[in-house]
């Protein structure tokens, strides 16, 4: 399993909120600054969180996004599975779970312990965490 730029930069936008979170909305333009991500290619992702509830906006001058709910709502599995899709290593043990060979695959088990594993950690790991986490090694803004 390989996680995408998209999963990532998901991700780091959700922290980027959650860790610069006032009460006000925040701009895509201050978030990809922080971020040194290209705009445009946040301005989708954002998209995708904004739709999934997420995230909640406003427009104009003032505008900008910011969570829809608190930080401790979020697990990092819940992001990386909205851009990512399914977390599984491979299509026979993900949501799927389609194959003709499963009631004799000996593969399948390590596969399905594989994923079982990274849903455990990415299940039990919410924003409110990693936000105390990044407060703990110093509030680097580029270390997220």
């Amino acid at each position: 399993m390989k996680i995408s730029t998209k999963g990532r930069y998901a991700l780091r936008l959700m922290l980027d909120l959650a860790i610069n979170d006032t009460g006000e909305y925040i701009s895509i333009k201050k978030i990809a600054q922080r971020q040194e991500i290209s705009e445009k290619y946040l301005e989708q992702i954002i998209t995708q969180l904004s739709r999934a509830g997420y995230v909640v906006s406003i427009r104009g001058a003032q505008g900008g996004y910011k969570l829809a709910t608190s930080p401790e709502s979020y697990s990092v599995g819940m992001i990386l599975r909205l851009l990512e899709g399914d977390l599984a290593p491979v299509a026979c043990v993900g949501d799927s779970g389609e194959c003709s060979r499963a009631d004799r695959c000996v593969t399948a088990d390590v596969y399905k312990q594989i994923k079982d594993a990274v849903d455990q950690v990415v299940d039990h790991i919410t924003l409110a965490d990693l936000v105390r986490n990044y407060r703990e090694k110093g509030e680097c803004e580029y270390c997220i």
